[in-house]
């Protein structure tokens, strides 16, 4: 992972009559598929629909576990102990490996979803839970982190619990002076120029530094890059960073 920046997008959270996302076109231009697992949203019809069209376009399969939380496709904060973290994601992993393995493949790392993705970064002993249930399950499963200015304490704790890290970026977010997330209340949290999302995806892969909400320069060393594929002009600009990772590499 650390010799390119692979791209990442969240999978298959459709459910039932209900879709969510243009995941047929959006598949055959990146690397890694976070398929929810259905505490979040989607269904094992989905699901399995998801993952054999990850299989067809020979891209690897990741879970994206979250709090159970279907009517808040699990963006809500929710009081879960760590006991109960660690357990929803094991259970989790369990459910798509089942899916996995009917359709030729396996889970090959974990990305926690919204609200859950957040809590772990803020965290130690959600983070700690959650290791401690990827390690439970297969150890040999990188869990995709948020990349920020300071890696070295998740860094640490991964060590501490045996477990390697996939450090994420996003192209299409603001970020903080320490490298977190702007929150999408705050105006300018969410990049919607396509030629804006295409130069902060370049600069990560060239591990350039990026310009912080604050006007201070940002380094982030990361492995993955999150991309959305929600709406038209979201497939358009993933197709446009993939031709610029690509030219990236070839350079």
């Amino acid at each position: 992972m650390k010799d390119r920046l692979k791209l990442n997008c969240d999978m298959g959270e459709s459910f039932g009559a209900w879709t969510m996302g243009l995941d047929a076109e959006v598949m055959p231009y990146i690397d890694c598929a976070n398929v929810a697992c259905g505490f979040h949203a989607s269904d094992p019809d989905t699901m399995r629909r998801t993952v054999a069209l990850a299989v067809r376009h020979g891209v690897t399969v990741g879970a994206h576990p979250a709090y159970p939380d279907l009517v808040g496709f699990g963006r809500r904060a929710m009081a879960v102990s760590a006991a109960e973290v660690e357990n929803l994601t094991l259970y989790q992993l369990g459910a798509l490996e089942a899916i996995c393995r009917a359709e030729g493949t396996q889970v090959s790392y974990v990305k926690p979803h919204g609200a859950l993705y957040h809590a772990m970064m803020g965290s130690e002993e959600i983070l700690a839970a959650i290791m401690r249930a990827v390690v439970a399950f297969d150890a040999t499963l990188p869990i995709m982190v948020m990349a920020t200015r300071d890696p070295a304490p998740t860094q640490a704790l991964a060590e501490r619990h045996g477990v390697q890290l996939w450090f994420e970026a996003f192209a299409d977010r603001a970020y903080d002076s320490a490298g977190r997330l702007v929150a999408r209340s705050q105006p300018g949290a969410v990049h919607h120029d396509r030629n804006t999302i295409v130069d902060q995806a370049t600069r990560l892969a060239r591990g350039e530094t990026l310009t912080a909400a604050d006007g201070s320069a940002l380094a982030l060393a990361a492995d993955t890059l999150c991309v959305h594929g929600d709406n038209a002009e979201s497939v358009a600009a993933v197709k446009a960073i993939r031709s610029a990772l690509d030219a990236v590499e070839n350079a």
